[in-house]
């Protein structure tokens, strides 16, 4: 079954708890002929770029996601032995308002939500829901949870509220790696899935790529946890199930529910996430209202030119002309605004900072602007070296700050 796609996929950046490497992961997938494949690593995308480049490259779809870890009450509440009880949730990103959602909720899930683990909470899921797909998760999910203690009316509830959060955006998710409770929960979910209209789909909880790699897993599991490998009552993953099986050997073990095999196919097509490498994405800087940033830095550093060279001749304005114009017509006027200003600032609060280094010092620009203090003109120093349009490459400007305030310089960036 070639038309399978695995949804719910744990790489190397799960932690201590994947072993699945990106590259052998999207090889395998490669070689099975699957179509797409998504990365759903515990609660961070620090892998979603290389995901994404291995899937390019390979020539299938990559699909990005993540598990998030859903806080029992709300991402503040912090009571040992009740809000450290984290349910599993994955969520995909269908397209780029989904894929900035999904950012957002995983950084909001360490900056506002960490209590042993990154959370984030219902509400600020139905917040930042748009464009996101998500997945009801393996055991640790709310709802299997919910099943395996007896609570079968609050399993119904939670899937009828992930649903009203959701939409049509919510699946069940069914895994069968031979645990114990897991027949019982995928026969509850089926009910569940007909009495609300959810539809289900088929997943395999990976963990490594190949059956064999079980016991690197297990290793990293010790690790993770402080224990040894032959430690009793340790955690440690039943079985060796958790691998990237092929569309056959998952056709077989949910023959039953050919539903929930195609709607990987399904999922896999609704979701559509094109990341740009190419495009710079540098803030503007907030200029005067009668200018704009190539206006207003060519003001700046005509005010410095007369403090750096106060009988400057044509020959030293033909230069900076020509560098504001190769500046501007690479669109970094607001880089070196920005730059200035940070700089400006610093000296103004009397945080010691070292003048810019490098190629910068052979800019006349980053000279009047007293960004660096070596004068180009005086050494011969060549502006192309720093910023030439047949090589387009951001500018370069390496800056030392005393270590002791340095803090109070970002924090002045970042507020701006």
């Amino acid at each position: 079954m070639k038309d399978f796609v695995h949804l719910h996929n744990h790489t190397q950046y799960s932690l201590l708890d994947g072993a699945a490497r990106i590259k052998d992961l999207v090889r395998q997938a490669a070689e099975f002929g699957m179509p797409a494949v998504a990365i759903t690593d515990h609660g961070n995308m620090f892998g979603v770029v290389d995901f994404y480049k291995a899937c390019r490259q390979a020539g299938i779809k990559p699909i990005l996601g993540c598990e998030v870890y859903v806080a029992p009450r709300t991402m503040q509440d912090r009571q040992s032995g009740l809000d450290d009880k984290l349910a599993h949730l994955a969520l995909l990103a269908k397209n780029e308002r989904g894929y900035r959602n999904l950012l957002k909720l995983v950084s909001m899930a360490y900056t506002d939500g960490f209590y042993y683990k990154p959370r984030v909470d219902r509400e600020t899921l139905a917040r930042y829901s748009e464009g996101l797909i998500a997945l009801s998760a393996c055991l640790a999910g709310e709802i299997p949870h919910l099943i395996l203690a007896g609570e079968h009316d609050r399993a119904l509830k939670a899937a009828g509220d992930y649903r009203d959060l959701f939409g049509d955006n919510f699946y069940l998710e069914l895994q069968d790696h031979g645990l114990r409770g897991q027949a019982e929960v995928n026969r509850a979910l089926v009910e569940i899935g007909g009495r609300l209209d959810i539809p289900l789909v088929a997943t395999n909880d990976v963990h490594y790529v190949t059956k064999e790699q079980a016991e690197f897993q297990d290793i990293l599991l010790c690790i993770q946890t402080g224990k040894t490998v032959n430690e009793e009552g340790r955690l440690r993953f039943e079985g060796r199930e958790f691998y990237f099986k092929s569309g056959d050997e998952m056709a077989r073990l949910f023959a039953e529910v050919p539903a929930a095999l195609e709607n990987t196919r399904i999922i896999a097509e609704r979701c559509q996430v094109d990341l740009d490498f190419e495009t710079m994405h540098l803030p503007q800087y907030r200029v005067p209202s009668n200018h704009n940033p190539d206006s207003y830095l060519r003001e700046l550093c005509y005010r410095g030119l007369e403090r750096r060279y106060p009988r400057a001749g044509e020959e030293i304005k033909k230069r900076l002309d020509f560098e504001l114009g190769v500046i501007a017509q690479m669109n970094y006027s607001s880089y070196f605004l920005i730059v200035w200003d940070f700089i400006r600032f610093a000296r103004d609060k009397g945080v010691l900072v070292g003048p810019g280094r490098g190629s910068a010092a052979g800019s006349l620009v980053s000279y009047v602007l007293a960004i660096t203090n070596i004068d180009p003109l005086a050494y011969g120093l060549l502006f192309e070296r720093f910023l030439n349009p047949e090589r387009v490459s951001m500018p370069d400007i390496d800056i030392d700050f005393c270590f002791e305030r340095r803090g109070e310089v970002i924090d002045y960036v970042f507020e701006k």
